[in-house]
């Protein structure tokens, strides 16, 4: 079973690796979305979606920053998740960052 830690070390190290990204990288295209970058943001934007959902919100459109911030951006969406999220989403959050973690690769 997963907890904060895990989840935070998952997402950590594959937004560092989008951080460092060459552009070339970024743009290029993964199965199922238009680049690596559009792969995590639809991951960031998931977990942003739980994050709201796991405190009683109500969800909200999450803003596409462009390719260079992709990184950034899971790292705040993850971070959110992970101080509200109950032990079922971490499970499911960290399984997700692997899967996208693998795919963009």
């Amino acid at each position: 079973m997963a907890d904060a830690q895990t989840l935070l070390a998952a997402v950590d190290r594959l937004a560092d690796r989008f951080r460092s990204m060459p552009q070339s990288r970024l743009l290029g295209p993964v199965d199922g979305h238009p680049s690596r970058a559009a792969a995590v943001h639809a991951l960031a934007a998931r977990l942003a979606v739980g994050a709201l959902e796991s405190a009683g919100e109500p969800a909200r459109e999450f803003p596409d920053a462009g390719p260079f911030a992709v990184g950034d951006q899971l790292a705040v969406a993850g971070r959110e998740l992970a101080a509200v999220a109950g032990p079922a989403e971490l499970d499911a959050a960290v399984a997700e960052v692997r899967t996208v973690d693998r795919l963009t690769a």
